[in-house]
């Protein structure tokens, strides 16, 4: 039985996109949360910076992204995380400091993943070597 679920998800399309520096992997139905977004609640958003697309047996990935490949999302709302405490302390100096912070997000629901324009990866077998003059250390 196990089987069959990973033979169910390795069929589902699946993405991994950029947001406020940190990456996350998407397929259509999530909802993550990321940095706070300039957009409204009920808004669709597209993400352009689509680092990898996958498909079953078939995966793309960008250099430094997929050309013309993008997400579409809709933000269902907006908040703040969990407070953190920030306590600084100098020993010996009598300071201490104590102050908290709590991180503002934007809830995304992936709506679909559009591999519009992206190219297939290429790929080469194993044991044939490169064409003369493409050295990795630039010399």
């Amino acid at each position: 039985m196990l089987q069959y679920k990973g033979f169910l998800r390795r069929l589902k399309i699946y993405a991994v996109i950029e947001s406020g520096g940190k990456q996350y992997r998407v397929s259509p139905g999530a909802t993550i949360q990321v940095d706070k977004l300039q957009a409204k609640e009920g808004d669709k958003i597209t993400l352009d910076r689509v680092l990898l697309l996958g498909d079953g047996d078939n995966v793309t990935v960008g250099k430094p992204v997929v050309s013309g490949a993008t997400v579409t999302a809709t933000v269902a709302k907006e908040g703040k995380g969990k407070k953190i405490i920030v306590y600084k302390y100098k020993a010996k100096v009598r300071y201490d400091k104590k102050t908290g912070h709590r991180q503002g997000f934007t809830s995304l629901v992936i709506d679909s993943i559009n591999p519009s324009g992206a190219e297939a990866p290429k790929t080469r077998k194993r044991g044939v070597p490169k064409k003369e003059g493409s050295n990795r250390d630039g010399a």
